[in-house]
């Protein structure tokens, strides 16, 4: 088993990211629930708009409001929240300038889409500086949540997404705008976050996961751990085996031995001996990155709750804990 997922003890805010397909949502809900363990709260929040989360937990689609969703192993709530543009903008009109119902006028009257759609950037501000919210909110002294998981954009933007608040900042000198991005980019560039990149033993999955990891480092954004999804079991990577072994190994079973039959078979062990090399490789490219890989294993039954609260488990035993 690798160290420990978390390399940044602190960390507070755990940012998932991958390739699409790669199960990001699914590891962004198990590691949720592996945070939330033993008692303590945490927010699961999607900024995608694209209701991935409320499915896996047999949930409709998820308001903009933090709700129950799960409980997590050895007590513990998972809460989330999908986080909607116009009502962070909302939240931010009323935070900031007081206007309250004022600000719903302003909704009515098309004001909040066309703020955002002129100014694409600010959409990402306004999502990110909702989530930052929620990992520095208290309550008479103590934490909201122990733990934010953000379900993110995938790798290809990720970087964009999350430097956005530098680019606004740099842009507006003084006022709210820049103290709402100074205040988010401290978040994310402290010891409190700690972005996660899921991928698969594939060349794309593995190479993507190899450029983002370079370019979140290069803005500054702390590391976590990169996640293998869906890892199957032991593989044949050396294996060796004769047409003549295998008909010998049918034939002691009482299995047809035809010439066909063990040609076949002997395809099928030539393209996993070549799979499990590629693998191998892949593995290898994803150890040179210096961050800690944990495996997480394919569920055969197709995924679940149940097959959630089983990733949960794998996470927990790779050091997974909320700070």
């Amino acid at each position: 088993m690798p160290e420990d997922l978390i390399a940044f003890p602190q960390a507070r805010l755990h940012i998932v990211t991958g390739k699409g397909g790669t199960g990001k949502t699914t590891v962004a809900a198990a590691l949720a629930l592996a945070l939330a363990a033993g008692g303590r709260r945490t927010l699961l929040v999607e900024v995608e708009g694209r209701q991935g989360i409320a499915p896996m937990f047999g949930l409709d689609p998820l308001p903009y409001a933090e709700r129950p969703v799960a409980v997590a192993p050895e007590g513990g709530e998972v809460r989330a929240l999908a986080v909607d543009a116009e009502e962070a903008l909302l939240d931010y009109l009323e935070m900031f300038y007081k206007l309250g119902r004022a600000g719903r006028v302003l909704k009515k009257l098309g004001a909040i889409d066309f703020a955002t759609t002129i100014a694409p950037g600010m959409r990402d501000v306004l999502l990110t500086g909702k989530v930052k919210e929620a990992v520095t909110r208290a309550d008479r002294g103590r934490r909201v949540y122990d733990a934010v998981v953000m379900d993110a954009p995938p790798t290809g933007r990720v970087g964009r997404f999350l430097n956005v608040n530098a680019e606004v900042a740099g842009l507006a000198k003084v006022g709210p705008i820049k103290t709402q991005s100074d205040g988010v980019m401290a978040v994310l560039r402290s010891p409190m976050t700690a972005v996660h990149v899921v991928t698969l033993l594939e060349e794309m999955p593995v190479q993507e996961t190899a450029d983002a990891v370079t370019e979140l480092a290069g803005i500054g954004l702390p590391i976590g751990a990169v996640l293998v999804n869906a890892v199957r079991g032991t593989s044949l990577a050396d294996a060796k085996v004769t047409q003549a072994e295998l008909k010998r190994g049918l034939a002691a079973a009482g299995l047809p031995a035809d010439r066909a039959t063990v040609k076949g078979l002997a395809d099928e062990v030539a393209d996993h001996v070549r799979r499990a090399s590629l693998e191998q490789r892949l593995r290898g490219e994803l150890t040179e990155l210096g961050r800690p890989v944990v495996d997480l294993p394919f569920v055969p039954e197709g995924m679940d709750t149940d097959g959630l609260y089983e990733l949960a488990d794998v996470l927990r035993k790779a050091g997974v804990r909320a700070s």
